[in-house]
């Protein structure tokens, strides 16, 4: 199993309802083909860098999740059809970049703390 790590923008113009329902959409993907959902993170609504899809703004969201490769085509392509995703990026974590996850995690678990 590979290390992954999803960030993906959905439509300002969702309720708390779409957005929810939107997020567990894709973490019921993941877990139904063998995934685990390793950290999940709501990063709230944010101002972008340009507009898309003439938004200005988007609600960002993380999951990180150790996964099988072969499933990554059709995780992305569940992406590319929801209408209610602005964008999305997935990229593959090596072990620096996972210890790396791992210190940025306990911070913000100190900090809540």
């Amino acid at each position: 199993m590979n290390h992954y790590e999803t960030v993906f923008i959905l439509n300002p113009v969702l309720s708390e309802q779409q957005i929810k329902e939107t997020v567990s959409k894709f973490e019921d993907f993941l877990t139904s083909k063998g995934s685990k959902m390793v950290a999940k993170e709501d990063w709230g609504l944010k101002k972008l860098a340009y507009e898309i899809q003439h938004k200005k703004s988007g609600f960002y969201h993380l999951f990180q999740f150790e996964a099988p490769a072969d499933i990554l085509v059709g995780y992305e392509t569940e992406f590319k059809r929801d209408e209610r995703v602005m964008r999305f990026l997935t990229v593959s974590l090596d072990k620096h970049a996972i210890s790396w996850a791992e210190r940025r995690r306990d911070k913000l678990k100190a900090k809540s703390n």
